[in-house]
């Protein structure tokens, strides 16, 4: 029996408790706490979209009324640094997440991963090695399904593996083992008060001093970053003492792991996707039967997945890419000339560094969405003689309609927001969706 959570369970049913946020990770935890007849309270700064009237709980809109609980469950959205938490935290409130209950009180070993970019598919992946080596795994965190409702279930010998954001990170106060950082760059200054903040956040993945920490050398933050635990690093660049890249093959130890033109995920970013997971796991798999999984892996949906080719046109949709570092790694996964599509909601992030990839790799250049001033105003400073015609659209179904009348034969069309997906979707997952369904109308 798993006494820490039998005790966290009796805690809950005598507690006073807040749900802030019924997103993806929250509602299986609404119907837990139902099913236990606690006493909750449900606080929503926008209006529901989905029918809660079973559970017979207050709501409030707004945290006004954030006031004398004993556990808050916050969603990764209301981040911990917000006045109203803060003020439950002084009164001596546990504030807390659904994913860090799940660090905490699992018996199961926790593998977490987090980073700017890569983390998703870098996450996938171990999950798949692990599973093609006999363990029996949970998926959890930002991808998979909410763990909250499973810790009772779970075992010693199982492992969690986690994708974590900052967001969730933030106020953790317990760190998976194997902790995997793939890089860290500006992202989400839309939200966090500043980089060093969201640099803090990712960095809270290892604040227990046990276990191992996978950092991608290459990275100037991560490079810098210092621990008593086990530091295994990866690079694409040089030879390190885990994974890393030479000559475009995959290597450790001096010995050729994987010759990547085998692989059916392509991009540099992917290989050192593939260096992470290995570097965080090989001491618990075989490499052979690892490598076989991560051989017939093909991608994960809304990274460079290919959806159909048209009159010699390739379409992807990269509708995950809500930064320009992610765009930029998608750029160079092809040697074809492009046809990007970018522009979404504004996360106060710099586009400067877009520029130049996008004048080297793109033919055509069709921007829509709240970032499409700034994009269109980084790269029209830096051009000078480059041929690049650039189109404005107000709609995805326009968007689409344009790159399908300006691409040519042997051109890649690329989906590769650059930016987020809030100013005209619900998420990144729903904007791909609806690219894809666009192009194969088409």
């Amino acid at each position: 029996m798993n006494k820490k959570f039998q005790e966290f369970k009796e805690k809950l049913t005598t507690s006073k408790i807040a749900i802030i946020g019924l997103g993806v990770s929250n509602l299986p935890l609404l119907e837990y706490l139902y099913n236990l007849s606690c006493d909750v309270t449900i606080f929503q700064d926008n209006k529901l979209e989905i029918d809660i009237s079973k559970y017979n709980y207050p709501i409030h809109y707004g945290l006004k009324e954030l006031k004398g609980f004993d556990i808050i469950f916050r969603s990764p959205g209301c981040l911990p640094s917000r006045e109203e938490l803060q003020e439950e935290i002084s009164r001596g409130a546990y504030v807390t997440t659904e994913v860090a209950e799940v660090v905490r009180l699992t018996p199961s070993k926790v593998i977490g991963i987090t980073g700017s970019d890569g983390k998703t598919t870098t996450t996938t992946l171990i999950n798949l090695v692990l599973k093609a080596n006999g363990y029996n795994t949970y998926l959890g965190g930002n991808i998979g399904t909410p763990l909250f409702t499973q810790i009772e279930n779970m075992k010693e010998d199982d492992i969690v593996v986690l994708e974590l954001s900052s967001f969730q990170l933030m106020d953790m106060k317990t760190s998976p083992e194997i902790a995997v950082i793939t890089n860290i760059s500006p992202n989400h200054l839309d939200k966090h008060k500043d980089y060093e903040e969201y640099i803090k956040a990712k960095e809270n993945i290892f604040r227990n001093n046990d276990g191992i920490l996978v950092l991608n050398y290459d990275n100037e933050v991560t490079n810098k970053i210092t621990s008593s635990r086990e530091i295994r690093y990866f690079s694409k660049e040089t030879t390190t003492n885990a994974f890393y890249i030479h000559e475009n093959n995959i290597y450790f130890q001096g010995k050729l792991i994987i010759d990547t033109s085998q692989l059916q995920i392509k991009g540099l970013h992917n290989y050192e996707n593939i260096c992470a997971c290995l570097s965080a796991i090989y001491d618990m798999i075989d490499l052979d039967t690892s490598v076989k999984a991560i051989t017939d892996f093909k991608g994960v949906e809304h990274r460079i997945e290919f959806v159909r080719e048209i009159n010699g046109v390739k379409w992807y949709n990269d509708s995950v890419s809500s930064s320009p570092t992610r765009t930029i790694a998608g750029l160079n996964s092809f040697k074809e000339k492009i046809v990007l599509i970018a522009g979404g909601y504004d996360k106060n992030l710099d586009y400067t560094p877009l520029a130049e990839p996008i004048l080297k790799k793109v033919s055509k250049l069709i921007l829509f969405g709240n970032t499409k001033d700034k994009i269109y105003q980084a790269v029209i400073n830096k051009k000078k003689e480059e041929s690049l015609d650039i189109y404005i659209c107000n709609t995805l179904e326009e968007v689409v309609s344009i790159a399908h009348q300006v691409s040519i034969p042997k051109e890649i069309v690329l989906f590769s927001p650059a930016s987020a997906s809030f100013d005209m979707f619900k998420n990144f997952a729903d904007r791909g969706k609806q690219f894809k369904d666009l192009v194969n109308k088409l």
